[in-house]
Parts: structure tokens; C-alpha cells; sequence
């Protein structure tokens, strides 16, 4: 019997329990299927604003307190993506769950006495486990309300429970591309949203804000949404999937609104970059770790108020490059005395965390803390960011 082969059983026996599962018996079936092997597990999820790890609620024991992602050995697994040692007492593995390359949290791993945290089928079992239960959370959340209120410190409102069940998630990577996306605040969310896609070989793109606050801007640019994934969907391309945004809006709302907003394809054959500038802030090429240009072309009027003819504009991309996409409540974001956060500041950053060789997700949470940070308060605006990373390298950093 080879070292890991304990570990594949216990993965069968996991999985045959998953299938009629429901979603709060899910910490009871691991401790189950991890049984045999003299293992005992604690499930932490990120919370919906990234500040903490949460845990699961366990079969019988007691609930450990919530981990600080900034100041914790265990928050440091989180942000890298990486398994971390922690020798107690008593001696335990951090081990990342992804679903994909998303974050999802943590699993906090102890082995029976005597085990070397350095073992190599101890390592890649609980690898095995991590990940599966980083699709079994996925796969299970939305058949009940538990999963969801793990991962939120308090209530959301109306429009923010909308617009979540409406976005991708946060963190998408093939090979050789990285997507990783970040919405701030997250309880009380404005008319910010993303999407992107992969079809082939071009990954279509997204980034829009409604006019106005709350449930109003919310269901314009749910509208908008919509309207540009049935056109696309349908096989069109930036400018149907545009002037189906603004037919939608023109055609649901008699209150003249609109929404700014990015859309873009990029095909990673040869790098080529098309967009469409509907009102919006121009997104970033950053190049070698640094911000070579603000994409100015493109442009047209808001979603929903244009009827004219569009341009595309087009750009090369070379291998190594970032694309980032913000909404103006990032670079608008005032402090005490009225100073805005800025695009400069945010362009600088960017390139500070990317040159230390963060991972894509870690790049936009940190970006997210420092627009909070320099608010001093709750944000007034959204603040939405989306990076794309065309690096084999970036995509190698957000996989465990």
C-alpha cells in the first residue's frame, strides 16, 4: 500500500457522501471520512470583505474564534496559497481550500502524534482534501443558507444580496492568464459589478457602475448585465453586447438612466486587446511592473443613453502584461480633508504589490485596504477593481 493510498480511500468515502449531503452536514462528513486516519479538521472560510477567516461550525466541538488574515501564521497560508506548518501546541497544517484557483479559506489540519508536518503524502492528502472541499462548498452553498452566513460578519441589504448571486467568481486562471476581481463595500453595495468569460481562446471582459445608490443602480446594472451576456451569448460581439445594454435600459427605465462601464476582449493567441469606453475610467496597462499607459480609446456615451456608432479601439499586449479596470469610486475615494485617493497612487500601488510577486487576489485586496484606508471610514461610492494577468507565472501563484 503506497503512503497515500489512506488518503485516496478517505477521499472516496467523502465523496460517496457528498451526493445527497446537505450543506451544514458538511464539517460532520469530513471528520467522518478523515476518521480512519487518525485526522481531525477545521474548515475556515474567508469572509465576504477579506479581513478574516471564519470557522465552520464542527460536529460536537467547540467553535474556535475567527483568524485576522493580516496577523496570523494562518492568514499568511490564505494570502500566498500556500501550506504552512504551525507547531502548536499542538502541531497543525494550513492548508489553502480554492474552488479552482478562488479563495475560499483555509483547512486547519491535525495529524495523529508523532506525524512530520514535512511528510510528503501528509502534504499532498491534505492538498487532495482542501481542494475537494473547496468544490464541495462551492457546489453546496446554494442549497442553503448556512455556508453563506459563515462567511458574513453582519446582515447584507437588498441590493448587495442582488448584485452577489449576479457575479463570477472573484478569481478565474487558466495556464496562462489570471482574473481576479474585488467589490467594495461589500454589505451595501451601489451599481458596481464585473463579469468576464473564457470561450476559446479570448477571455471577454467587464466592468460597470449604474448611476445612483442602492437598489435603484443595483437593478440598472443588473439590467446591463444581462443584456450583454444575452448578447454575447448569442454570438455577438463588444458592440452588440453594447447596444443591447443600451436598448435594455432605454427600454425597462423612462428615468434617464445610465451606466459607465468597460467591455473588452482579449485573445491570448496573439495578445490583442479590443474595448469599448462607455463613460467610463480608462483601464491600465502596466508593463515590467509598471504603468506604460492609461487605454484612452474607444469611447462613447454611457450605457443607455447612446444611439450612435461605436469604435473599437485595439492595442497589442505582450506576454508578462496587466490590464486594470476600476470604477471611480476607487480613484475618487476623499479622506478627512478632501484629498482624493487618486489614479496616481493607485498606479503606484499596483506596481509596488506587483513587483513583490503577490498573488493576483492578494494584489486587489491589498489595493482594496488602502482605498479604505485612505477613506478612514465606510466608503460612500463602490470601489470595484479587476485585474488581468498575462503571465504563466501569475496563474502558477494562485494555485496551492
Amino acid at each position: 500500500m503506497t503512503a497515500t493510498e489512506p488518503w485516496h480511500r478517505a477521499l472516496a468515502d467523502l465523496l460517496a457522501r457528498s451526493h445527497r449531503m446537505p450543506p451544514d452536514a458538511l464539517t460532520a462528513a469530513i471528520d467522518a471520512a478523515l476518521a480512519p486516519l487518525g485526522v481531525t479538521v477545521t474548515i475556515y472560510l474567508v469572509d465576504v470583505e477579506q479581513r478574516d477567516l471564519r470557522p465552520l461550525p464542527g460536529s460536537g466541538r467547540p467553535v474556535p474564534e475567527a483568524l485576522p488574515i493580516d496577523t496570523s501564521l494562518a492568514g499568511r497560508a490564505f494570502t500566498q496559497v500556500e501550506s504552512h506548518a504551525g507547531q502548536g501546541p499542538p502541531p497543525r497544517l494550513w492548508v489553502p481550500v480554492v474552488d479552482g484557483t478562488d479563495r475560499l479559506g483555509l483547512l486547519e489540519v491535525f495529524p495523529p502524534a508523532g506525524v512530520d508536518l514535512a511528510d510528503p503524502a501528509l502534504r499532498d492528502g491534505c492538498r487532495l482534501i482542501a481542494g475537494t472541499i473547496g468544490h464541495l462548498v462551492t457546489s453546496k452553498t446554494s442549497y442553503g443558507d448556512g455556508l453563506h452566513r459563515a462567511r458574513r460578519s453582519r446582515p447584507m441589504d437588498v441590493s448587495a444580496e442582488l448584485l452577489w448571486q449576479l457575479l463570477p467568481p472573484l478569481t478565474f486562471a487558466t495556464e496562462e492568464v489570471t482574473v481576479s476581481a474585488l467589490l467594495e463595500p461589500c454589505y451595501e453595495v451601489g451599481g458596481d459589478a464585473f463579469d468576464y468569460t473564457l470561450n476559446g481562446d479570448t477571455i471577454t471582459l467587464a466592468i460597470l457602475d449604474g448611476v445612483g445608490h442602492g437598489l435603484p443602480a443595483v437593478l440598472t446594472t443588473a439590467v446591463a448585465l444581462a443584456a450583454t451576456r444575452a448578447a454575447r451569448r448569442a454570438g455577438g460581439g463588444l458592440t452588440a453586447a453594447a447596444e443591447a445594454a443600451d436598448a435594455a435600459i432605454r427600454g425597462e427605465f423612462r428615468d434617464a438612466r445610465f451606466v459607465t462601464g468597460v467591455f473588452a476582449e482579449f485573445d491570448l493567441r496573439d495578445g490583442l486587446l479590443s474595448y469599448v469606453n462607455a463613460g467610463h475610467p480608462s483601464p491600465l496597462l502596466l508593463r515590467g511592473g509598471r504603468t506604460v499607459r492609461a487605454l484612452e480609446g474607444g469611447r462613447r456615451l454611457p450605457l443607455g443613453l447612446s444611439r450612435e456608432r461605436q469604435e473599437v479601439a485595439r492595442v497589442r499586449l505582450e506576454p508578462g502584461d496587466r490590464l486594470l479596470l476600476h470604477t471611480d469610486g476607487v480613484t475618487e475615494a476623499r479622506d478627512a480633508t478632501g484629498e482624493m485617493f487618486g489614479l496616481g497612487r493607485l498606479a503606484d500601488l499596483a506596481e509596488r504589490h506587483i513587483r513583490s510577486g503577490l498573488p493576483t487576489p492578494e494584489t486587489l485586496r491589498r489595493l482594496g485596504q488602502a482605498v479604505g484606508e485612505h477613506r478612514g471610514g465606510p466608503l460612500r461610492d463602490d470601489a470595484t477593481l479587476l485585474l488581468v494577468e498575462w503571465s504563466p507565472e501569475a496563474s502558477d501563484r494562485v494555485q496551492p
